[in-house]
């Protein structure tokens, strides 16, 4: 896809320019992509900022889902010593900081935006508090993605991406009988990738009115739910023993390389795929399996930017905002990262089929909060580790409900 510059980026590299490369302004940004389709698209904002003139300090900080980074961020903006930017998802991650006061806020930017107009309610909900907005989102991900390798499927008999539950469980019996020696689902064995398929399992099974059942009103009693529980565990036969432990990307590499067939994981997947050189609809596959008109879960990205008494920080702020928020960085960084813009009036005429999907979601404002907007995070917490439990042990559907129910009212 090809962008102008708009007239405010073009500001900023004149800009830039005249301050010279002596004087160019050092931005420190803490993020927790470091798998090869999450590197390149970052690279896609480093590379701008430094052809703006500015001098971009990369920061990486592998493992847990983006934990590991954000005890790093938390820990460095209450010691006192800041990065210039700093990654979160949609969440309540960042609540605290905004409370304490550890946060500038971007309302320059969104008055000069137009945000309030722009952006859908469901993601203001995560960026903007008491009146004030602290984030740029920079894009909008769906976790609950089915991928699968289209040579794999042929071989199987598979001649469509399943639209249900029951449609993927079929496939994966084809997939086991008739392809030996090919795992039929990757996993990573990880707290956050079991709650990913749990919860992409819910969805099949209940939508929206599950979602929200479950998630806002801590209801947990529907039949729904109950067959939420027993699909989500009959996926374990399907499941090599390689998985705990596993990482995301390499479960993601397993179907790329057809050593699997297919993977429950978010559309960041999709990056793999493409840094790859793999094609959609060629060599991989992508569902949603509650159908095409599947509630579009918000998931995805913000940057924060921590207040700092370093001068020249908070104006380096201000053009990192500026430049994520761009339609240029907007194309640019999620071509390579797989979720799609979070901004509606850029060139998506030429985009693949899954982030057609994704376009058409919201511009359709058909989007449904995150689970993290409706549980505090000691409930998510202890959520997800009941799901972990019930897929990594013995323990009965009754006992798991029990369990997944006190968790959800914490």
């Amino acid at each position: 896809m090809i962008v102008r510059p708009t007239r405010l980026v073009a500001a900023l590299i004149a800009g830039f320019a005249l301050v010279g490369a002596a004087q160019a302004q050092k931005a420190e940004v803490i993020h927790w992509w470091t798998s090869g389709g999450e590197a390149a698209a970052i690279k896609e904002f480093a590379s701008m900022y430094n052809k703006m003139g500015g001098n971009w300090q990369d920061n990486p900080v592998a493992g847990g889902g983006g934990g590991a980074a954000r005890t790093v961020i938390i820990n460095r903006m209450q010691g006192g010593d800041p990065p210039t930017a700093a990654q979160f998802n949609y969440s309540n991650q960042y609540r605290e900081a905004i409370s304490a006061g550890l946060l500038n806020n971007l309302d320059d930017l969104a008055k000069k935006e137009n945000w309030d107009a722009a952006l859908p309610d469901s993601i203001k909900t995560s960026i903007k508090v008491d009146g004030h907005y602290y984030a740029v989102p920079v894009n909008l991900h769906m976790p609950f993605w089915v991928w699968s390798n289209k040579a794999v499927l042929a071989k199987a008999g598979v001649t469509k991406e399943p639209q249900n539950m029951a449609e993927v469980i079929a496939a994966l019996d084809q997939v086991k009988a008739k392809v030996p020696g090919v795992i039929p689902l990757a996993l990573g064995g990880q707290g956050w990738q079991e709650n990913i398929m749990f919860r992409g399992v819910m969805l099949a099974n209940g939508g929206k009115d599950l979602w929200l059942k479950v998630h806002k009103d801590k209801d947990l009693s529907s039949k729904e739910f109950r067959k939420t529980l027993e699909d989500f565990k009959k996926l374990k036969q399907y499941v090599d023993p390689g998985s705990p432990g596993r990482d995301w990307n390499l479960a993601t590499g397993m179907v790329i390389e057809g050593k699997a067939a297919f993977q429950f994981m978010g559309d960041w997947a999709k990056g793999e795929f493409i840094n790859a050189g793999k094609s959609q609809g060629k060599d991989f596959g992508c569902a949603l399996v509650a159908g095409p008109t599947t509630p579009y879960v918000i998931g995805g990205d913000v940057f924060v930017f921590p207040k700092s008494d370093k001068p020249g920080v908070k104006e380096a702020q201000a053009k990192l905002a500026a430049m994520m928020y761009s339609k240029e960085g907007q194309v640019a960084f999620n071509n390579k990262k797989g979720s799609i813009p979070i901004r509606t009036d850029v060139d998506l005429s030429k985009v693949d089929s899954c982030t057609a999907t994704g376009v058409k979601a919201l511009k359709e404002r058909r989007l449904l909060e995150a689970h993290e907007q409706f549980l505090a995070p000691d409930a998510v917490g202890a959520f997800e580790d009941a799901v972990s439990k019930f897929w990594n042990s013995d323990q009965s559907v009754d006992d798991a409900l029990k369990a997944m129910q006190v968790a959800v009212k914490r």
